[in-house]
């Protein structure tokens, strides 16, 4: 049996900001049923069980939401309580969470580092482009409570890496956010190009992120991120360093970087499985923990022809000069359009990134590997 990667939402789409582009709040208003609660005991157990008893090798737990912290700290202890229970083949285990740093106390970071949680803490740069799209329930800016627990992670030693946000606001403004995670220290970086919610026109919201605009911006940020690799300052940004890996190697440890659908269990609140977190609606529904096992669960996923050829990127993306490391992107950028399949949204930002960057990203994987 391969490694077991489980993405957890014990909070459901609950959360305790009200973020503009919040790709979640979309999933959740197209279902039957928007929000399943807080996950309970029982479901936390069948989760853990099964996921031990399936996998072999290691296990990771991570847990993301809406703000997967909202439950409550008791339940992440139970968790890693449970899975370290369970684990009789004595399997690697490893656990992360996203969160969006709202209102997280000393308890929590204690916690995390004992424990030694991943936490991706979300962080649109500076006060002014976070502002802008992050706010609270009343509408108030978020960003000088999250640096708050973000100064409680450094004290307590958390491992983090900071999650972006590319929107509109962010996009134009790298610079002065790239100077500003250097002189905050952040070294483990991942930015996301923001998504239009489903069935609306690509680009027409006040976040929305054009393809120009994400073009420029991944050339500003390479630009940026070499000048700081030339002089011995490595920051870690997941997008490139999965772009050497293709270069040196032919694959990509982000799914969506590998150009086709990866084997995932996304699991909300009430046990149900869905194959990926951007497809956590009715239609996709793979089975339930509290009465279905793996293996069934993988039945399904076949039966709905989720990682089906017809994902694949056509046969225009597969003759570009670029495909070897491009791979089409992620199959919801391809549908952005509202069309079955389709050129992914971000295809000319890519061309403008590899036709800026791929000789310098070739030296960086020529000095990697010889390193």
């Amino acid at each position: 049996m391969p490694p077991v990667n489980l993405l957890i939402k014990p909070s459901s789409g609950m959360c305790n900001m009200n973020c503009q582009y919040c790709f979640y709040h979309d999933i959740i208003e197209k279902r039957e049923q928007a929000s399943f609660g807080f996950m309970s005991e029982e479901t936390l157990k069948n989760v853990i069980k099964k996921a031990l008893d399936y996998g072999d090798n290691s296990c990771t737990i991570a847990f993301q939401g809406g703000e997967p912290t909202l439950i409550g700290l008791p339940f992440f202890e139970r968790a890693v309580q449970l899975a370290k229970e369970y684990n009789h083949k004595n399997m690697e285990l490893h656990f992360a969470l996203q969160t969006n740093g709202y209102n997280l106390d000393e308890e929590w970071a204690r916690f995390f580092a004992r424990e030694h949680f991943l936490i991706g803490v979300s962080v649109d740069g500076t006060i002014h482009t976070h502002d802008a799209f992050r706010k609270n329930g009343a509408g108030e800016g978020t960003f000088l409570n999250v640096m708050k627990t973000i100064d409680l992670f450094n004290r307590y030693q958390v491992e983090y890496n900071i999650l972006t946000v590319v929107n509109r606001k962010t996009a134009p403004a790298i610079q002065k956010i790239y100077q500003y995670y250097r002189k905050m220290g952040f070294q483990y970086l991942q930015f996301i190009p923001c998504l239009d919610p489903f069935d609306e026109e690509a680009g027409a919201m006040e976040y929305s992120l054009t393809p120009k605009m994400y073009g420029q911006f991944l050339c500003d940020l390479f630009d940026l991120w070499f000048e700081d690799f030339k002089n011995g300052r490595e920051v870690f940004i997941r997008q490139f360093y999965n772009y050497i890996s293709l270069l040196l190697t032919g694959k990509a440890e982000s799914c969506d970087m590998n150009g086709f659908c990866s084997i995932q269990y996304v699991i909300e609140s009430d046990g149900e499985v869905y194959p990926c977190d951007f497809f956590v609606l009715d239609d996709y529904k793979l089975g339930n923990l509290n009465n279905a096992g793996f293996e069934e669960i993988d039945e399904t996923r076949m039966k709905i022809k989720f990682l089906d050829d017809d994902k694949l990127p056509d046969k225009e993306c597969r003759s570009c000069s670029f495909f070897r490391l491009c791979r089409g992107g992620c199959f919801r950028h391809r549908i952005m359009s509202g069309e079955e399949v389709h050129l992914n949204y971000f295809c000319e930002s890519y061309k403008m990134f590899f036709e800026h960057c791929l000789p310098r990203l070739n030296q960086i994987a020529q000095y990697l590997s010889r390193r």
